[in-house]
């Protein structure tokens, strides 16, 4: 007689000849017991013990849900403040700031290089006295912010203590995140400002300033989210951010911090594709290599050190602009395998966010949709409910073993900083993107209401539109704030700024400073870049 997993002579019809998930790795019919070899000790553990497989809490979500983090921020100070108090108001547990593009690349509002993009895609801040508005009542010790930036973090993290301090709130109690993450900015994402090792040295200055001043903060967030946007598939998400987080970590540990110190600043940012399953596998697979990392490679002693903490955004790339509202089910499940897979916050994109910014009712919508999945579902009853299941359990190995195999290139190559430089993470995501599109249009990936199930005559939703009066008012604005300073201070610690950024000193005290006295964003990173110069782009085809 048969046993229940063995195929018998007559095969049924199945829809493809052969089927696979998103990134790539085939999917059998049927996972057995024998597909997941697990070894419970080795491979699981149990919740917030290593490897942390289960999760880096014993209770996970009993003890509190995930934060709610909504990622926002557009056009002035004043709009976004705005928003955030009605997210807050809304339920939201955490602040995720969205700066516009001239404040990522270091430019002040009113530079040429800002023409046109001045509160388009984020909220502009140039100065102290935006970054007060910005922050206008909102209680920075009871909020955990997070701030997507990284050529010019050190900038607003400066900035935010300044807040801070004029809230009367002391830097121990803040709680939060700078992305900070430039590595990917050279693979990805292009927001880069200075060549790769001047952008090292300003990452691990401000690793070492914020252990010994403002010890609650997570210094980086290792992002994979922008090169999944880029077109990577989970196994290279995985490898690629792992192995900058060791560049990060090699980086830290040359410039005299201990890991056991420096690796629970460090947290992660990952993506949540549409392959459900995979997904969820993916995250575990993460927490597992990098515990083994932190503990076998780098010899970390604490266990807090081999905790990978992460954040997960829902994938902006899989957002359609056909039949928009199709997305609020795309994101609906993008969620619920980042909660299933364990994630510490989560941001769930709006419906719209393939046509424009998101409107107040479709960031409500977003919201709604993590607070239902984390009140109402009952999956955040129990830890790591997935745990177990032959599926999950192959999955989960088949990416570790896979992504330690891509690692291992990387190694070959010389490590991160040297695969960045010959362009291999480049080329391999590029690939990816390539066989992904051509697979949409072969039909091989079907897209509800793109390549298959379209609507004629669709009408778009109501969407949010940026005054073009903004980038006027705000140049206004700057000139005078210039004009209410004492110049001579703010001249005086620029210069000693330039001088640090010569030397070796830490540069992220002669930052604060400089921010204290009203010199701009983009004033102290044109000082750096008379300093370091600029990072040139190695074009890979």
């Amino acid at each position: 007689m048969l046993s229940y997993y063995e195929p018998s002579s007559y095969e049924p019809k199945e829809r493809k000849a052969e089927f696979r998930s998103i990134s790539g790795l085939p999917v059998k019919r049927l996972y057995t017991a024998q597909d997941a070899e697990i070894d419970y000790d080795r491979d699981l553990g149990e919740p917030g013990q290593f490897p942390f497989t289960r999760g880096v809490q014993p209770t996970m979500y009993r003890g509190r849900l995930w934060t709610m983090r909504q990622y926002a921020g557009f056009g002035t100070a004043e709009e976004s403040n705005k928003r955030y108090k009605y997210l807050l108001g809304a339920g939201q547990t955490g602040l995720s700031v969205a700066f516009d593009l001239p404040t990522q690349m270091g430019f002040d509002s009113d530079d040429a290089m800002a023409c046109g993009e001045v509160g388009r895609v984020g909220v502009a801040i140039d100065s102290l006295e935006d970054m007060e508005i910005l922050l206008d009542g909102i209680p920075l010790d009871k909020v955990s912010t997070s701030m997507t930036i990284n050529s010019t973090a050190s900038i607003l993290l400066a900035l935010y203590l300044c807040v801070a301090d004029k809230q009367g709130v002391s830097w121990d109690k803040l709680r939060g995140t700078v992305q900070n993450d430039i590595l990917k900015e050279y693979i990805a994402r292009g927001t880069y400002i200075y060549p790769v090792k001047p952008s090292m040295r300003i990452i691990t200055d401000l690793f070492q300033f914020c252990k010994n001043q403002v010890p609650n903060w997570n210094a980086i967030s290792v992002s994979g989210y922008h090169m999944r946007e880029a077109g990577c598939t989970a196994v290279q998400e995985v490898a690629f951010t792992l192995m900058d987080g060791v560049a990060y970590l090699e980086a830290a540990i040359k410039a005299g911090l201990d890991v056991d110190d420096i690796a629970p600043q460090i947290s992660f940012f990952f993506g949540v594709h549409n392959d459900f399953l995979e997904e969820i596998s993916k995250f575990r697979a993460a927490r597992r290599m990098w515990a083994r990392i932190v503990r076998e490679r780098f010899k970390a002693k604490k266990d807090d050190s081999c905790k990978l903490r992460f954040h997960s955004q829902t994938a902006g790339c899989s957002l359609t602009a056909q039949q928009p509202h199709n997305n609020i089910v795309r994101v609906t499940m993008q969620a619920l395998s980042s909660v299933l897979g364990g994630t510490q916050s989560l941001h769930t994109n709006s419906f719209d966010e393939a046509l424009a910014l998101p409107t107040e009712e479709s960031a409500r919508i977003a919201l709604r949709t993590q607070q239902i999945i984390g009140y109402e579902s009952g999956v955040a009853n129990t830890v790591d409910p997935c745990a177990g299941s032959y599926v999950i359990e192959s999955f989960t190995n088949r990416i570790e073993k896979e992504a330690l195999a891509l690692m291992k290139k990387v190694e070959d190559l010389g490590g991160m900083l040297a695969a960045i430089d010959k362009g291999f993470v480049q080329k391999e995501i590029q690939n990816s993107a390539f066989q992904y599109q051509r697979d949409i249009e072969e039909k091989n990936e079907i897209i509800v209401g793109v390549n298959e199930f379209q609507m004629q005559g669709e009408k778009a939703p109501p969407i949010q539109r940026i005054d073009p009066q903004l980038e006027i008012k705000k140049k206004e604005q700057l000139k005078k704030f210039r004009s209410s300073r004492d110049q001579s201070k703010t001249d005086q610690t620029m210069k000693h700024l330039e001088e640090a950024a010569k030397g070796t000193q830490n540069l992220i005290p002669f930052i604060y400073e400089a921010v204290k006295n009203k010199a701009t964003l983009g004033e102290i990173s044109h000082a750096l870049r008379r300093v370091f110069g600029l990072y040139k782009e190695n074009v890979v085809l």
